[in-house]
């Protein structure tokens, strides 16, 4: 070990010193430190510490696996950077928001430091909220770019510096400081605090945009040279690289980073900048947020300037340790430590590309950064899912599992293993992770243990179909669709696995069939009907089966499930012959490879659609043969029969002993949906009176719809008290009671609905919290009470599992006729935090609207904002009663803005056109400049001008801040038909490269101002030449 300062030993062994009870010990044995670098670098470094140790009482503790000497650990950097900013510079800490995004629908996860603070920077945050209140903040952000717009999860592993997960230093100034705070700021703590080399920091700033009119960001630039930073070292980009915008519209602004040289020695780096280059590489990254983008797409100054810096955390890690890749440093040593204990292969030794034989190294990294993610999001409250968020981490729960089995041969359970040393990593500065580590342990074993099954059964189905393709053709894209359908393989997985073969999907036909998908998942009930060729029996092919005397299918088995030990609903597979096959209208005994045909059994697990229930999707192999899938893509019921609509991946024959497994999820999600529409149907009744009748439903796993009768539209009120009759016996977890009966008992039910259909005999009860045998009872008033229907769907066997109910839209089909459409679980969850936060934003813009701003351009905001908000309340998945009442919130504010903007014009056009009349004292022509916001406010003064002075032709120009020119003009009636107002304008606007319209009286235009000068000379002489 190196020897360390005096002063150091002393601040170490000295109790009494603030820093007394700190202790470091050695590295580990084995554990990589940079024995190369300069002793300069290694001198600064222990400065630092130094530093840190004895001006404040840092109250770090070094565990033995982090830090070391000679270099400051990831959590002392952490530390450092929000102690910098919050007392020496007055911000206000904040802990991380969750990376699960609240009440932004837009946004998968969390993936930057700005997301919670959106509303400041858009303007419509709660005035009277926490946090409006906030002019300075510093935080450590959790963040994960995987899905959607920043997606790095293919480039995890392929290199040392993409992550999913990472940690986004920030600091923000809400209206409060700006560039020359900000760029101070930054430089201090950079090179005095961290003492980072001031010859290895490049900073660039915004070069300017012609086409948008926009200069150089000089000021920033100033700002740099003034800090001492050398001419040579401070440089202009373009657009694309420095001026940073949060969407199509809102706030944006330029921007300023700084660019660290891992190579140093003195040389000029500067070429390098922006270039892609991993020896210059940004580290900070400033935002100026001065402009706003409006809809045209032009640009406004903001009332309130903000800065938004964003800084990663490994990164600046990896340059304080003296590192070249992140994995290096202690964010991930242990982790990498951790992989190779468990899994006894050998060593990670940082190889990329072809150095990396069998993709170990490729392997540790992806398995590293994944087990991060997969901490911190399950902490967050995303669980590895079949949609959204949850499909995302669960495709990387996956791809983990997969180099962990496949590449680097650990046992199972290596993946949740590795969490009490993610925790250990990042446990102090995220103490939720400690408080959930057996939560997320729990969560990757029980997904991995699942993955494991499907991964082993589709890398034999791959082998299996390569062995007997023809040589030179790309994989069989249904093999491919089964793989992803029905072993929710990802698809970047199956490439990758190909890949490894030297074999290409054959992707044109894949994405056909996800077309084909997705038509038939959109198109709600009636889609496949179109072309139902292979699974809607004709009267021929029914006879004929009833005359070979083929029983019927037997469907009881979809019945058979039951709750396991955790709760969960465990379905089990069903073994079955096949009757028949059926292709093109007519059975068939043999179908062969890559053709679709209708598959008739003699037993099945399946649910065919009935009763509104969308049916059940899954996939069969034939007995013996585990490597072949064959995905049941729909299921008919015809006259007795249930058909399965499947794609032969290999001849089908009549005969053939087959077992099914039904899509779980997607069955669960179906029978949480139709259980609750039965409690949405009582409730319905409950509140809007025993003569409600259901007129239709449909269930899928992702909605459920339901039309019912009703003598008028239904209010918030009401739509608010079915919702809450709803979560009342969902919280009573009610048991679900199911059993057939024969038709004459089921009469005898009092109350019992939709009696009305043809029902089987026996026929299905399925009630609500009270035994079959207690309805049953003659003159039981039971059923009144509770939800009591005929029905031969799937069903939940208790109420809690639905979790929530909200309904998100209510419409009037016809006269009487109205349809909910509704979410359960998850989805209601979020659409309540989706009200939620709208409903915070109106509130907001309520609250400034009713400050009566005397500002043209703040009403007009404020009225842009208005309907902006409309649009979203209209369009997004959100409580409709909720939605009912902001809209008309909305309505009213709309109104009330339009009503202030016109009432201001008329003022300011007043105010104006008084000025301009006693400066030109009626002359017969008024030509001149004046300030206007909008032309039609220049227009209005033209008018009033007029009005004021009838002999009079007026033009006016109004200069505007982007650079344009606004023209208005009105010439007098006793001047026509010789002298045009269009005409002239025409001429005005023509002189400044514009154009412009209008009639004989009046007409508008618009132009460049670099030729104004010109064009005020150009309307007089016009004007005087018609006069």
């Amino acid at each position: 070990m190196r020897r360390r300062s005096r002063a150091l030993r002393r601040a170490l062994s000295d109790p009494g010193s603030p820093s007394g009870h700190l202790r470091f010990a050695p590295p580990l044995a084995g554990s990589r430190h940079p024995t190369s670098a300069a002793p300069a670098s290694m001198a600064a470094a222990g400065r630092l510490r130094r530093r840190l140790l004895l001006a404040v009482p840092w109250r770090w503790r070094c565990s033995p696996r982090r830090g070391g000497s000679g270099c400051l650990s990831a959590e002392q950097v952490r530390a450092a950077f929000l102690r910098f900013f919050q007392e020496r510079h007055g911000h206000r800490r904040l802990p991380s928001a969750p990376v699960r995004p609240r009440g932004d629908p837009r946004l998968l996860f969390v993936n930057a430091g700005m997301n919670q603070f959106k509303p400041i920077f858009l303007g419509t945050v709660h005035p009277r909220s926490e946090l409006a209140q906030h002019r300075r903040v510093v935080n450590s952000q959790k963040c994960v770019r995987a899905g959607g717009k920043h997606n790095d999860l293919e480039d995890v592993g392929r290199d040392t510096y993409h992550h999913t997960f990472f940690e986004m230093l920030g600091n923000w100034s809400f209206g409060d400081y700006f560039k020359e705070e900000a760029c101070n700021m930054a430089w201090e703590l950079l090179t005095e605090v961290y003492e980072i080399p001031k010859d290895r920091l490049y900073v660039t700033y915004f070069g300017g945009d012609s086409s948008l009119g926009l200069s150089a960001d000089e000021e920033c630039r100033d700002v740099w040279l003034r800090l001492g930073v050398p001419a040579s070292h401070v440089l202009p980009f373009p657009l694309k690289d420095n001026f940073w915008e949060m969407g199509d519209t809102g706030p944006c602004g330029p921007c300023t980073e700084i660019h660290y040289d891992h190579v140093g020695g003195g040389r000029n780096a500067a070429a390098l900048v922006n270039q892609g280059n991993p020896d210059v590489v940004e580290i900070w990254n400033l935002v100026f947020m001065q402009y706003s983008r409006e809809v045209e797409g032009n640009l406004l100054p903001l009332p309130q300037h903000h800065v938004d810096t964003g800084m990663g955390l490994e990164r600046l890690v990896t340059i304080l340790q003296n590192k070249r890749s992140n994995y290096d440093t202690d964010l991930f040593t242990p982790i990498l430590d951790a992989i190779h204990k468990g899994c006894g292969g050998p060593r990670y030794q940082g190889l990329v590309g072809d150095a990396d034989v069998g993709r170990v190294n490729m392997a540790y990294r992806v398995v590293a950064d994944h087990v991060r993610t997969l901490c911190v999001c399950i902490t967050d409250g995303i669980y590895p899912g079949f949609s959204g968020a949850e499909l995302v981490l669960r495709r990387i729960l996956r791809r983990a599992v997969r180099f962990c089995s496949e590449v680097l041969h650990a046992p199972p359970g290596l993946l949740a293993s590795l969490v009490p040393t993610v925790v250990e990593v990042l446990g102090d500065a995220y103490p939720e992770l400690t408080k959930n580590a057996d939560q997320i342990m729990d969560t990757i074993n029980e997904n991995e243990a699942a993955f494991l099954s499907s991964l082993e059964r589709g890398r034999r189905i791959i082998e299996r179909t390569v062995q007997q393709m023809e040589p030179s053709t790309n994989f069989p894209a249904e093999v491919a669709w089964s793989l992803y359908g029905n072993l929710g393989f990802p698809l970047d997985l199956i490439d990758l696995m190909l890949e490894e073969k030297g074999i290409s999907l054959d992707s044109a036909a894949f994405n056909e069939l996800a077309l084909e998908d997705a038509k038939r998942k959109a198109g709600g009930p009636q889609a496949g009907q179109l072309d139902d060729r292979n699974t809607c029996l004709d009267v021929h092919s029914l006879a004929q089966l009833q005359s070979n005397e083929v029983p019927t299918t037997d469907d009881s088995p979809k019945y058979a499930y039951t709750l396991g030990q955790h709760g969960q609903y465990e379905f089990s597979p069903c073994q079955a012959t096949v009757l028949m096959l059926y292709r093109d209208q007519s059975l068939q005994k043999e179908v062969g490879a890559g053709q679709r045909c209708g598959v008739v059994l003699d037993r099945t697990n399946f649910y065919a659609e009935q009763g509104g229930q969308a049916c059940d999707q899954g996939y069969m192999i034939r007995l013996g043969q585990q490597d072949v899938l064959f995905p049941v893509e729909s299921v008919r019921l015809c006259g007795g029969y249930v058909i399965h609509e499947v794609t032969a991946v290999e001849t089908l024959h009549a005969g053939d002993q087959v077992q099914l497994f039904v899509d779980e999820a997607q069955r669960l999600a179906c029978m949480t949906n139709h259980t609750a529409t039965h409690l949405l149907n009582f409730a319905l009744r409950h509140v809007l009176g025993d003569n409600t009748e259901q007129r239709g439903s449909h269930v899928t796993a992702e909605r459920l719809r339901f039309d019912f009768d009703t003598k008028g539209p239904v209010t918030v009120e009401q739509l608010q008290q079915v919702e809450q009759v709803v979560q009342d016996m969902i919280k009573r977890n009610e048991v679900v009671h199911m059993a057939e009966v024969p038709l004459t008992l089921a009469r005898r039910v009092q109350g019992l609905r939709a009696m009305d259909e043809g029902y089987p005999d026996p026929v299905r009860i399925v009630s609500l919290g009270v035994p079959v045998e207690t309805v049953l009872t003659r003159d039981s008033e039971a059923a009144m009470q509770t939800s009591v229907e005929l029905c031969c769907g799937t069903h939940l066997l208790q109420t809690g599992a639905i979790e929530d109910l909200a309904i998100i839209s209510e419409r009037q089909l016809v006269k009487g006729i109205s349809r909910v459409i509704a979410v359960t679980g998850g989805q209601a969850k979020q659409a309540r935090e989706v009200g939620q936060c709208l409903a915070m934003e109106v509130d907001s813009v309520s609250l400034r609207m009713k400050q009566r701003s005397t500002s043209i351009p703040e009403m007009q905001n404020l009225s842009k904002e208005v309907g902006q908000l409309t649009k979203v309340v209209a369009n997004t998945a959100m409580p409709q009663w909720q939605r009912k009442e902001l809209q008309t919130i909305l309505k009213a504010l709309q109104r009330t803005a339009n009503t202030a903007i016109k009432k201001l014009e008329m003022q300011q056009a007043e105010e104006k056109a008084r000025s301009l009349l006693a400066k030109h004292c009626n002359q017969p022509v008024i030509i001149d400049t004046v300030p206007a916001d909008s032309l039609s406010i220049l227009m209005k003064v033209v008018n009033q001008l007029c009005d004021k002075s009838p002999g009079s032709s007026v033009l006016l120009l109004s200069p505007q801040v982007s650079g344009e020119v606004l023209c208005a003009c009105q010439v007098s009636k006793n001047c026509l038909p010789v002298f045009s107002a269009a005409d002239w304008a025409v001429a005005v606007c023509t002189r400044m490269e514009g154009k412009a319209g209008g009639s004989p009286v009046v007409a508008k235009g618009s132009g460049n101002a670099k030729g104004m000068q010109g064009a005020l000379v150009t309307a007089l002489e016009f004007a005087q030449s018609k006069l």
